[in-house]
């Protein structure tokens, strides 16, 4: 067992040149961009030229609801294709960059953990190749410009009440959720409410992982709502000609970053919307390039299986036409326990009880994984100090189900310690049982969809909406958006919209605060309960603990 931190462990790998990694999957050294010797992005044209290849296979890494305690979803993708590398397949994984502001609150970095990481962590931890920088600009030049044209004689007569363009900063900072702006005189402009959300929350970040190309790309900046005219009709990006240079400044930040494993399994890193406010996948540029490239591609999705999963399925699917082969749900015995009423402190004694009713919350996402009609194993990621009668109740739980528990120990042993759940992964992959079915059709109105969604993953009895969400749906329809997907936006932590209320609960409502159309990004979002859209720091930030040492560098990222 490692007594190394993540970032030690990290710091003592010996990445192979990026060049390496490349040939690996085929990718000619003229077709990666390098920034530095171990990242690089893939050039544009290389992966037009891919599009007459066959695809390998996907699959999908999702976990339980997330506890205090950790589940390692991110890890065990890692761990993953690593351990399928091991196994002699030709793997790569897709996972999302890392926002700065949960690396410097609570949550941590976006690379893995332990023996299972992706590197150069630092790099990824921070500003990596800048991807984020350019979006957030894009983001904010559009919010400029629409404040430009209101002082400028408001040409397209936008309603100065009705501006829905918000802006946004990669940083958890609560003062901004709620600002006005243009104070200070006539030469400011004109004063008005507004606010700000994490960059990772932007309908430009959305629209960037969804577009399969430039040309989509631009299309659908200039398809977004910012602002209402007095009539309620809508001001599009386009309209303010502000399409072509948010497209120009996100021109590099399209290409899908190549990095590698500890064990030097390729790895794209693109992309990074959250998932408990937006749809929480990485790119689809990304994920189809290594389709591509690869024979195996493991992916993830963000956070629990009703929020990452969910949209992953009937978002990201739905818009790139991709099906999963198979999906790996992560648990943790501790989670388990913590589902089962023990607290964090506790969670170190044997209470094989308190597993057992704990595996309601993991019953329930294997029961709603399987209505997507995709077969479903569960990956235990081992701690140390889980007992053999603690697993032996989670597979016992979980072959009562229907499906497979596997034990991996990929954070303390790299790709040795997770060939078994491999190999059952690649036979699940291969056996063509996956016969995909999004949850429901395009067709479906707005709020049945949303209604859908809240029986069916979250099990809640009914949708609480106020007429004038209803109104807005119904009028959104009528403007020809009915067939677009839902979006969630809801606590991570349950299935209900109360994050306390932990294992499978039933007999709740889904109340909708408010719905928001990312008409260029392709889905409606419905904001359910106290969900927030820019995040605050914990009262102890990790921004305390990060730090340069005497040798230069970094510490306290995790």
């Amino acid at each position: 067992m490692s007594h190394l931190t993540d970032i030690e462990i990290a710091r003592a790998a010996r990445a192979k040149p990026i060049q390496d990694i490349g040939a690996s999957l085929g990718i000619p050294p003229e077709h990666l961009l390098p920034y530095g010797h171990d990242k690089a992005k893939v050039d544009q044209g290389f992966i037009t030229s891919l599009s007459d290849r066959p695809n390998g296979k996907l699959i999908l890494v999702t976990a339980i609801n997330p506890t205090p305690a950790g589940e390692g979803k991110t890890t065990t993708t890692v761990g993953l294709g690593d351990g399928l590398s091991r196994i002699g397949k030709k793997a790569a994984i897709c996972i999302r960059e890392a926002s700065l502001g949960p690396n410097f609150g609570m949550k941590g970095g976006a690379a893995g953990g332990g023996h299972a990481q992706v590197i150069p962590m630092e790099d990824m931890n921070l500003h990596f190749t800048g991807d984020f920088h350019a979006i957030t600009s894009a983001h904010n030049l559009l919010s400029a410009m629409i404040d430009n044209h209101i002082y400028w004689g408001n040409e397209l007569e936008i309603d100065e009440r009705r501006v829905v363009w918000r802006r946004v900063l990669d940083m958890n900072d609560r003062a901004l959720r709620d600002v006005v702006t243009s104070l200070g005189g006539v030469a400011n402009g004109f004063p008005r409410q507004t606010g700000f959300d994490i960059t990772v929350a932007s309908e430009v970040m959305a629209i960037l992982c969804l577009a399969s190309d430039l040309q989509d790309l631009q299309r659908r900046l200039g398809d977004m709502i910012v602002a209402y005219r007095r009539d309620r009709s809508p001001i599009y990006a386009r309209d303010l000609k502000a399409d072509g240079a948010m497209t120009v400044l996100l021109k590099d930040a399209m290409q899908p970053n190549l990095v590698q494993t500890l064990e030097h399994t390729p790895a794209f890193v693109h992309g990074g919307p959250f998932a408990n406010i937006a749809h929480g996948c990485n790119s689809v540029i990304a994920t189809t390039t290594a389709l591509k490239l690869a024979d195996y591609v493991v992916t993830e999705a963000g956070f629990g299986a009703d929020l990452g999963a969910e949209k992953f399925m009937n978002i990201k699917c739905r818009k790139a036409g991709l099906s999963p082969d198979c999906v790996v749900l992560v648990a943790t015995i501790r989670a388990m326990k913590m589902n089962g009423g023990v607290a964090k402190a506790d969670l170190g004694a044997e209470n094989v009880s308190a597993v057992e009713s704990g595996c309601a919350n993991l019953g329930r996402h294997i029961e709603n994984l399987k209505s997507f009609g995709v077969p479903v194993v569960v990956g235990i990621n081992h701690f140390t100090g889980d007992t053999e009668a603690e697993i032996a109740a989670v597979q016992a739980y979980v072959a009562g189900q229907g499906a497979e528990a596997v034990v991996c120990c990929h954070w303390a042993e790299g790709s040795r310690g997770i060939t078994d759940l491999a190999t059952r992964v690649a036979a699940l992959a291969d056996s063509g049982q996956a016969q995909f079915a999004p949850l429901y059709g395009d067709e479906m109105p707005l709020f049945d969809k949303i209604d859908c969604i809240a029986k069916r993953i979250y099990r809640a009895d009914e949708v609480l909406a106020p007429t004038a969400i209803r109104d807005q749906l119904r009028a959104w329809e009528e403007a020809g958006y009915g067939h677009l997907p839902i979006c969630m936006a809801k606590t991570q932590y349950s299935f209900s919209t109360d994050p306390n209320l932990r294992g499978a609960p039933t007999g709740h409502s889904l109340p909708v605060r408010e719905v928001r159309l990312s008409a260029g990004a392709g889905f409606v979002v419905a904001i359910c309960g106290d969900i927030m859209t820019m995040p605050g720091l914990p009262r102890v930030p990790s921004a305390e603990k990060i730090m340069l040492n005497d040798a230069g560098a970094v510490t306290g990222l995790f």
